[in-house]
């Protein structure tokens, strides 16, 4: 069975981090993974740096172009992933947008993922009606969970076919704005949470966007499996380094 899968069969709340790889430092990726699992986070997200991130906020677009010109690409990232497995068993998704995977080859992309241990990659700019029809083959023979957004404004018929065509989790943005834009949640969001845990989806629901303390992670795991931090553990790398993430952890939960 797929980690994803395993872990959101766990009777506990899922936190995931998720980080821009090569930042703040090329060479920090694997340390930074080792020292997350070892603290107790559940999953991590490790973002692939692109130099048009349309779904990241400030905090985020600023570790990703540090991150490529501190010199992480693709093959970079790869190649400081190929042993990860010999330390770390928790499931890793890579995020990041279509084109540095469409100029890998998607089939090349998804082989060398299965060859190190991805467990799933979330793409935000890769429609789902294109990858039903044209890569959902592809990633199912790498034994790689694709994960899909929704947001407020996604319609109930659409979260339905994002359910079908799901086998992991689904990522439930909590607004309609880009990542690290908001502090805390509100009636709108509440509303929203509410909506989506009546429809029952078969996929549990994972939360993202807005998450920055115990209290945002409690409130949206009210409603989900889990919740996802990333703007804010990316401010905290770039305030104090990569020596101190199990203060930054604790904090959390």
């Amino acid at each position: 069975m797929n980690r994803i899968s395993q872990k959101l069969q766990e009777d506990k709340k899922i936190l995931s981090i998720y980080f821009s790889a090569g930042y703040p430092n090329l060479n920090d990726t694997v340390q930074i993974i080792q020292d997350l699992e070892k603290n107790g986070i559940d999953m991590i997200e490790i973002g692939l740096p692109f130099s048009d991130p349309l779904a990241d906020g400030p905090t985020i677009q600023a570790s990703s172009t540090t991150a490529l010109h501190n010199g992480m690409t693709t093959q970079i990232l790869f190649d400081q992933l190929k042993d990860i497995r010999k330390s770390v068993k928790i499931p890793l998704v890579i995020m990041g947008y279509f084109n540095p995977m469409l100029q890998y080859g998607v089939e090349n992309f998804c082989k060398k993922c299965a060859e190190i241990g991805i467990d799933g990659l979330i793409i935000p700019d890769l429609p789902v009606d294109v990858y039903a029809d044209e890569y959902k083959a592809t990633f199912d023979r790498y034994g790689l969970i694709n994960v899909f957004l929704i947001t407020p404004q996604t319609s109930d018929e659409r979260i339905r076919f994002i359910d079908s065509v799901s086998s992991g989790f689904i990522y439930m943005v909590s607004s309609a704005s880009v990542t690290g834009s908001q502090s805390g949640f509100g009636s709108t969001q509440s509303t929203y949470f509410e909506r989506i845990a009546k429809m029952n989806l078969k996929n549990p629901q994972v939360i993202g966007f807005g998450i920055n303390n115990a209290e945002t992670f409690n409130q949206a795991t009210q409603y989900a499996k889990g919740a996802i931090i990333g703007s804010a553990f990316i401010k905290h790398l770039s305030e104090e380094g990569t020596g101190k993430i199990s203060e930054f952890v604790k904090a959390i939960r």
